[in-house]
């Protein structure tokens, strides 16, 4: 079976070159209520959190909101791209200013160092579309497009600085905001650190403005190889044709491509929708990378679905899905603990040197222990100086 990606239609007057120009959809992003109104039969709860002064920017191209229904208030694109009533309660449940604790791990305003051998360096604060749940809400939106002189040179030293430093992590906000030129600063001046071996860009653009992946952009990114691409696609619909176009340019040109959902309670926290989501990627050589828990930021308490509702989805996806379209299931421990990957229990009993499982299938089998000793391979001498060097290094709380 071949998937179908349906085109966008243009907004009522906008013609398909001007629909198709990154620089237009950016410049005719809507962000107040008369602009929603205009193309939403907005709900009293849009209505609501759209008429008061909101702690979050709210903004999103027009592409991505002629992917939502106009009518349907429960659509679930519209929900990541229109704030409700429920957002403006910020005092029920758990939320948290700064959920992943990124303030306790960054030596720098723009960098945060929470593992020892990769860095996130925040070149802007800037997005095309204000995700409703964003985890980082205390640092996007303050109107810098570009980081300041001072902060990027001070991040380019301390990465400079930093010799177990091997990933640089390019995020925000979304890079891709930026134009091609200051982006190309960035990685001639990343590449010129001879340490660094691995650079990623973090941006839902393929998701929100697929337009602004141009074959000269693709070329950059090759220019400065390896170059890694990081996504974000939460439901298949978000696959249109101009998405699926934009993913195959990346590829094409060498760029390799891996997405990041949320499980996000009313819009994607079904095993349909995950596998077709899966599915469709890893057709367009997209690797689903992770499945998120949604982190407990502020005014997303009615997005967040429990551990236990997240693992049964994926216990459903197990054996059924290809290893290619399995997303490894994570939760970004509150307050800074970093990542920790959760996966079914399918292990039944334990005894001694043996255990048992059962499979996603029903099938059981009982593993043993070798009976000999584990011997260490014999040559690590090229090996343990770079663990070594990595393992020790990261900013401290």
């Amino acid at each position: 079976m071949k998937f179908h990606f349906q085109k966008t239609e243009p907004f009522p007057g906008v013609t398909v070159a001007e629909w198709m120009d990154w620089r237009w959809q950016f410049k005719s992003a809507l962000s107040t209520l008369a602009d929603f109104a205009q193309h939403f039969d907005l709900s009293a709860s849009e209505r609501e959190a759209l008429s008061q002064p909101s702690r979050f920017p709210i903004r999103s191209t027009p592409y991505y909101a002629a992917l939502a229904s106009r009518t349907v208030a429960t659509d679930p694109i519209r929900q990541m791209v229109l704030p409700r009533a429920e957002e403006l309660n910020t005092g029920r449940g758990q939320q948290i200013s700064d959920p992943l604790g990124e303030r306790a791990h960054s030596p720098l305003e723009r960098v945060i160092h929470r593992y020892p051998d990769r860095v996130l360096f925040l070149i802007t604060d800037q997005c095309s579309l204000y995700c409703r749940y964003c985890l980082r809400k205390h640092f996007t939106g303050q109107d810098q497009a570009f980081v300041g002189s001072s902060d990027y040179e001070k991040a380019l030293e301390y990465i400079r600085g930093g010799r177990g430093i091997r990933e640089v992590i390019l995020s925000g906000g979304d890079p891709l905001t930026l134009g091609d030129s200051r982006l190309e600063r960035v990685l001639s001046d990343l590449r010129a650190i001879e340490h660094v071996e691995i650079i990623r860009i973090a941006s839902r653009m393929p998701v929100v403005a697929p337009m602004r992946v141009t074959d000269e952009l693709c070329a950059l990114f090759k220019r400065y190889k390896p170059v890694y691409f990081m996504t974000h696609f939460n439901h298949p619909r978000e696959l249109s044709f101009e998405a699926a176009e934009c993913l195959e340019r990346l590829v094409d040109h060498g760029v390799p491509v891996f997405n990041q959902m949320v499980l996000l309670n009313g819009i994607n926290n079904h095993v349909a929708v995950v596998q077709a989501l899966s599915r469709r990627l890893l057709f367009l050589r997209v690797k689903p990378y992770y499945m998120f828990q949604c982190d407990p930021s502020e005014g997303s308490e009615h997005f967040r679905t429990s551990v236990e509702e997240s693992l049964e989805i994926q216990r459903q996806l197990w054996g059924r899905l290809s290893g290619l379209a399995m997303p490894n299931f994570s939760l970004d421990i509150p307050g800074g603990g970093g990542k920790v990957g959760l996966t079914p229990n399918f292990e039944t009993a334990r005894a001694d040197s043996q255990r048992e499982y059962r499979g996603f299938d029903g099938v059981h089998g009982v593993y043993r222990a070798p009976a000999g000793p584990s011997v260490l391979p014999a040559d690590l001498s090229d090996y343990l100086g770079e663990w070594e060097e990595l393992a020790g290094q990261r900013y401290g709380r």
